[in-house]
């Protein structure tokens, strides 16, 4: 399938840096200031936990860069507290965000973590009520019945975990309709087939485009196409359809060093024993930035249609700049 869309960059903030010391919250919102003044970047976003990964909040955040900029879009790298969320609170305050940045907004929802993942995604369903096995129904019912708040004059609901009679939710989103994206990652040796293809239809039905990360780039092209074929035959319009990459950069031209910075980045921010240099070589582009184009360029001739950056540096001022002067150019050159 051909992909139509011309690659838009996007600019991922780490909320989560700022709890050991790589950035406070104004770096963050200098930075979003900066990313929208270049003209290159066209997105930013921010990723979101409750409790199993410690960070300030994400629509929180994103209602701050909306009073900062203009014209950027404003989106999140996986809403993974989504399944942990009222989804009548979640979709006023949406709305409200989208009010507020006078339609700017895009949400990528994704299931979070599960209890077989680590004990502090079992420990934060627990605290929050809710069963491991239940995120994907949650993910589902929450994403149908959010659109339905939005657009419907009163809706009345009853689903399997979910409840509403007579709600009449206003203000209503500026965007009509507003994007959601479904944020997924099987992991090929984890998972069955059967299991990655229900998860790819998923995308396909419930999602206005697909966000993944740490993704081969050939498996990145099938799946992607998978999802837009499936999308077609629904009869769904794929002309649009976004697929939006979370990629890890640190730009240095020693790039030993641009690499053990980044790692250490990653150490802290996902924890021990879950950086290994097969996964890191997946998330991240570093080095010189003609290393980071070549593979920023692999991803776009795979199909990606918003290549969204996070600078894993403890330098994130230089970083931004040195992408904006010897990146970036690159691709608007193309």
């Amino acid at each position: 399938m051909p992909h139509p869309m011309r690659a838009q960059f996007g600019l991922s903030l780490s909320t989560r840096a700022i709890l050991f010391g790589w950035a406070t919250l104004d770096d963050l919102l200098d930075a979003a200031q900066t990313a929208e003044a270049s003209g290159y970047f066209e997105g930013i976003w921010v990723g979101d936990n409750l409790l199993s990964k410690p960070r300030v909040e994400a629509l929180v955040t994103l209602s701050a860069i909306a009073a900062r900029t203009q014209q950027v879009r404003l989106g999140t790298i996986c809403l993974a507290s989504f399944p942990l969320r009222d989804p009548i609170l979640l979709a006023l305050q949406w709305a409200s965000l989208d009010v507020l940045s006078h339609g700017r907004t895009v949400l990528a929802a994704c299931i979070g973590g599960g209890a077989q993942d680590g004990p502090q995604f079992a420990h934060e369903l627990e605290v929050m009520g809710v069963k491991s096995h239940q995120r994907v129904g949650r993910l589902i019912e929450g994403v149908t019945l959010l659109r339905r708040l939005w657009t419907e004059e009163r809706v009345t609901h009853t689903g399997k975990y979910y409840h509403c009679t007579d709600v009449a939710l206003l203000p209503r989103p500026v965007q009509q309709p507003v994007p959601i994206l479904i944020a997924s990652n099987p992991k090929a040796d984890q998972v069955e087939p059967a299991v990655v293809d229900r998860i790819l239809r998923r995308v396909a039905t419930y999602g206005d485009g697909w966000q993944t990360d740490a993704t081969p780039v050939d498996t990145f092209r099938r799946r992607f196409d998978t999802i837009r074929t499936y999308a077609s035959r629904q009869g769904r319009d794929v002309s649009q359809f976004e697929s939006c990459l979370h990629l890890m950069v640190n730009i240095n031209n020693d790039r030993e060093q641009a690499y053990r910075e980044a790692t250490t980045f990653l150490t802290a921010y996902y924890g021990a024993g879950t950086v290994s240099r097969e996964r890191t070589d997946l998330w991240l582009a570093y080095g010189p930035p003609e290393a980071v184009i070549e593979k920023i360029q692999a991803y776009l001739e795979a199909g990606c249609t918003t290549p969204v950056l996070r600078f894993v540096a403890p330098n994130l001022g230089e970083q931004l700049q040195r992408c904006i002067s010897e990146v970036l150019p690159t691709f608007r050159a193309a």
